[in-house]
């Protein structure tokens, strides 16, 4: 009975590693679901901004703000950063006003849509980061899941001027 204690504290060590190692493999799980959830919020957001400004091209602009926003629409997901990055570009090259509704829309879509992009981007960070971990990688906690992916597009956010009142 004197040597009991060493089976108890031996009890105690594995608890505490199992312990450990479930909290470890939740939090990989937590996170990647949550980089997922992200990704899909991020992609709802593109087709919004898209579909926007596939309405402004329609009402006020030419052929290429409408064409970039179709070709952003119907992109497949190897193509979509291209495709958003050309959006950007026709987007920033035209005179937005913040009276118009449909201006509005897109200003605002893009707005959202930099939230969104930043939201993604923290999520993919921390989940590639505790999936990269020695131990979890050792015990392939996160071996049912691909790896979280950045999706790397310019900043969405439209800059409108302000008015000036004439003197």
């Amino acid at each position: 009975m004197p040597h009991m204690w060493w089976v108890v504290a031996a009890s105690v060590v594995v608890g505490l590693v199992a312990a450990y190692l479930i909290w470890t493999a939740g939090r990989v799980e937590r996170l990647q679901s949550r980089a997922e959830l992200a990704a899909r919020a991020l992609d709802a957001h593109l087709l919004r901004r898209a579909a926007a400004a596939a309405v402004l091209a329609e009402r006020r602009f030419g052929v290429e703000l409408y064409a970039a926003a179709r070709i952003a629409l119907d992109a497949s997901p190897d193509e979509r950063e291209a495709a958003e990055n050309d959006l950007t570009r026709q987007l920033r090259s035209v005179q937005l006003d913040q009276g118009d509704p449909d201006c509005g829309a897109v200003i605002a879509a893009s707005r959202r849509l930099a939230l969104s992009r930043q939201v993604h981007t923290d999520l993919v960070r921390d989940a590639r980061s505790a999936r990269s971990r020695p131990l979890v990688r050792l015990l392939r906690m996160g071996r049912g899941r691909e790896w979280p992916r950045y999706f790397d597009i310019d900043d969405p956010t439209l800059t409108v001027p302000a008015d000036v009142p004439a003197s």
